[in-house]
Parts: C-alpha cells; sequence; structure tokens
C-alpha cells in the first residue's frame, strides 16, 4: 500500500512540475487555457494533500490493528482499566510490521502540530508495550532496566530512524508542548497509568481524544480521582503530584479536574481546590490481560 501511494505520489509530482512556470507548454497561451492550468494545479495540489494524509495514516494503520485486537476492558487488583495481551501482541506479525511502520516514519513530515503530537503519543505507547514484551514475561514494566539504568532511561525502539528512550519521547517531545493532557494518552504499561485506547490518536480528532482521555480517566475513581463527601477534597492519581508544574497554565491541579472532569464527576468538585488534594497509591504492576479478574 506504501509503495503504491508513493508511486502516486510521483506520478502527481511530475503532472503538477508540467504546469508550472518554465515548463514545455502547447502554442495556447490564452485566458480559457491559463486558468485551466490554474485549476489543474489546484485540484493536483488537493490530491497531493489527501495522499500526503493517507500516508500519514498508513504510518498507524498497523498499530490501529494491533490496538483493536489486543486491548479490552477488565480489573485487576480492583482497578478498572484496559488491558493488554501481550501474549498475542507478541506472538502477532502485525505487531513487527506496527515497530517496522514507526521506525520508517517521516514525522517531520506531518502537517500540523496535532498529527505530530498524535504521532509521538502514539510512538510511545508502542515503544511501552515493546519494552514490556522484550522482556516478557514480567510482573512491571520496570523489570527491564537496572540498578544503573532504568526502563525510562534506556533505548528501547526506532522511531523515525532513530533509538529512543520512552523519556526522551515523554520529555524531551511530548512534555515540550503545553498540552498537559498528553499525560492521560501516554500508557507506561501499568495498572495506574490512563486507559491505552483502543485506537490510535490522530492529528484530525486530537482534542476530542484527549478531552475523553482526561475525563475518562478522572471518572474512574481506582486510579483517576476518588472525590470526597464535601466537594472540597479527592484523592487524585499521582500523576497530578509528580507533573504538578504542567497544570499551571491551567489554573493548577484542581482546576484542571474541574475543568476535564465529566459533567457528573465535576458537579461532585465545586469547592475542590489544590489544598484539598491527596493521592493516590500508583501500581506499577503490569497491565496484563492474563491477570484479568473473573466477572
Amino acid at each position: 500500500m506504501r509503495d503504491v501511494i508513493h508511486r502516486l505520489l510521483e506520478v502527481l509530482t511530475g503532472r503538477l512540475a508540467s504546469l508550472t512556470p518554465g515548463a514545455p507548454r502547447t502554442p495556447r497561451h490564452g485566458l480559457g487555457e491559463r486558468i485551466r492550468t490554474a485549476v489543474t494545479m489546484l485540484a493536483v495540489g488537493g490530491v497531493l494533500a489527501s495522499v500526503m494524509a493517507a500516508v500519514a495514516e498508513s504510518d498507524s494503520a498497523a498499530y490501529a490493528r494491533l490496538l483493536e485486537a489486543h486491548v479490552r476492558p477488565g480489573t485487576v487488583s480492583g482497578i478498572r482499566l484496559h488491558l493488554v495481551d501481550y501474549t498475542a501482541v507478541k506472538a502477532d506479525p502485525t505487531y513487527t510490521r506496527a515497530l517496522a511502520d514507526f521506525a520508517e516514519a517521516k514525522p517531520d513530515r506531518l502537517e500540523g502540530e496535532p498529527a505530530r503530537l498524535a504521532f509521538w503519543v502514539n510512538a510511545y505507547n508502542l515503544l511501552a508495550i515493546k519494552a514490556v514484551i522484550d522482556r516478557y514475561p514480567v510482573k512491571s514494566i520496570k523489570d527491564g532496566g537496572s540498578l544503573l539504568q532504568s526502563i525510562w532511561k534506556k533505548k528501547v525502539g526506532t522511531v523515525a530512524g532513530r533509538e529512543y528512550a520512552l523519556d526522551e519521547i515523554e520529555h524531551g517531545i511530548l512534555r515540550k508542548t503545553p498540552e498537559p493532557r498528553v499525560h492521560f494518552a501516554i500508557v507506561c504499561a501499568s495498572l495506574s497509568c490512563p486507559d491505552l485506547r483502543r485506537e490510535p490518536y490522530q492529528g484530525q480528532h486530537l482534542q476530542a481524544q484527549l478531552a475523553d482521555a482526561a475525563a475518562s480517566f478522572l471518572a474512574n475513581p481506582t486510579k483517576g480521582l476518588e472525590a470526597g463527601p464535601d466537594g472540597k477534597t479527592a484523592r487524585v492519581s499521582s500523576i497530578f503530584k509528580w507533573f504538578a508544574g504542567d497544570f499551571a497554565a491551567q489554573g493548577g491541579v484542581a482546576r484542571f479536574i474541574r475543568r476535564s472532569a465529566d459533567r457528573a464527576t465535576a458537579a461532585r468538585l465545586t469547592g475542590l481546590t489544590d489544598d484539598g488534594l491527596a493521592y493516590l497509591d500508583y501500581d506499577w504492576t503490569l497491565n496484563d490481560a492474563r491477570r484479568a479478574e473473573p466477572r
């Protein structure tokens, strides 16, 4: 599919070049011919934009199939979450294809910051899966590290032709954007992490996906937010403690929570302030589907 797309790009690019100033032309130089040429150039440009969008989508097509096939809801240790069937992922040829897609990808060619942000969120989540599978079976993603080098700083996979550690993507790319909701999109393969979506993040849907990720996490009292009885207190994920500074531009953690939670959750938090926050324990054990409790 990708080879076909690239060939189509070559053909269209050649056609566009033939219409540009300086290219050989027929003897006709009337207004009608110039209008037809301009319209054709606009049409070809539109097709090129559509094709480039298709190329970007193809970079996550295998990853999309992987998520749909091997991520499902469940409960472990009383925590509700999306679980990953790592055994099935490891055996699925789509996993190898997804890794290859991200290794060969050209994120700098993506159009717009939302598309690039979505790409790097997906890259982080796929490499977190790889960090587990490289040592699977394990009790925690942290088991892939050592006393000298944590799993977060270890080079775990190739993205866009370069080896990356998870920390490099999270802190060097994602946290440099003014979008704190990325904390609810990236998933570190643990029970208390935000849920791994069953679809990739996409630039054209990114705002809606991030809003849903944040609201869903805050609506989960087993790991996201447990509202107090007085509307002024809550126990929240330790993510808000570790990265409190990232929410400063939103008016602080409590204000971010009130604005990002769904209506039912927000209604129970009308008086919540940062001083009323306490933090839930963070369970770093693996979000493995094999651990799912019977329904």
